[in-house]
């Protein structure tokens, strides 16, 4: 792990060192787990370990800022994509789509590792999407829900799941391109979730009528 080149100058010179190191780990925690040690991850940052700990006091506290970097990035980018009538922001998103290979990485990573973190970072992410979903309700580009807060979970786990199947029938290792996965994740996922999205599924509401009558009066022996 410590052989994993070091990123180039050039992508380091605009950066802090606390967000070098931060990005690092994001990917080093992303390609290698989290028990990835805190000198590969300052390997990588080009940094010393020490530097490391002074910034983020341990490599707990380090995966916590990766958490909060991750889910900032991520939900800026749907603020953007959700509140917006533009088609350029779409298609530059999907144009730029492979800069977000390390946070996808990292997001999968602690998905299947598990743990009090990965489902502190599940319901972080479920907040999240409830709140940029409000955000596209406001600008008329989100229809309105009866369970917005359900809605938000469904989505978690309904867009996290189908792309971690995906990436998990083709493996997850160091040497795993998240760029080409994403890119082939997005080829084949993209068109008919945005058709769901879009044109909706069903052409009649039975089974909802169903459902909303069923969940208003269940039967006796299902309450």
């Amino acid at each position: 792990m410590g052989s994993t080149p070091r990123r180039p100058p050039d992508r380091d010179e605009d950066l802090t060192a606390r967000a070098r190191i931060r990005d690092a780990a994001v990917e080093c925690f992303g390609r290698h787990g989290f028990d990835v040690t805190v000198r590969t991850i300052a390997e990588r940052a080009g940094v010393s370990p020490g530097l490391v700990l002074h910034h983020f006091g341990s490599k707990a506290g380090l995966r916590e800022a990766c958490d909060d970097h991750v889910r900032q990035s991520v939900r800026e980018a749907k603020t953007e994509a959700v509140t917006s009538h533009d088609q350029q922001t779409f298609l530059q998103q999907m144009a730029e789509m492979e800069e977000y290979s390390d946070l996808l990485g990292y997001v999968l990573r602690s998905l299947q590792t598990g743990g009090p973190m990965a489902a502190a970072l599940f319901e972080h992410m479920v907040e999240d999407i409830e709140e940029y979903l409000a955000k596209g309700e406001e600008a008329g580009a989100i229809r309105p829900s009866r369970d917005p807060k359900a809605r938000a979970r469904w989505l978690a786990a309904n867009g996290m799941g189908s792309v971690t199947m995906l990436f998990t029938l083709h493996g997850m290792g160091p040497d795993t391109d998240f760029r080409e996965l994403l890119r082939r994740s997005a080829h084949d996922l993209m068109l008919p979730a945005l058709e769901v999205y879009t044109e909706g599924l069903l052409t009649e509401r039975t089974m909802l009528d169903a459902y909303l009558l069923y969940s208003s009066d269940p039967p006796e022996e299902a309450r």
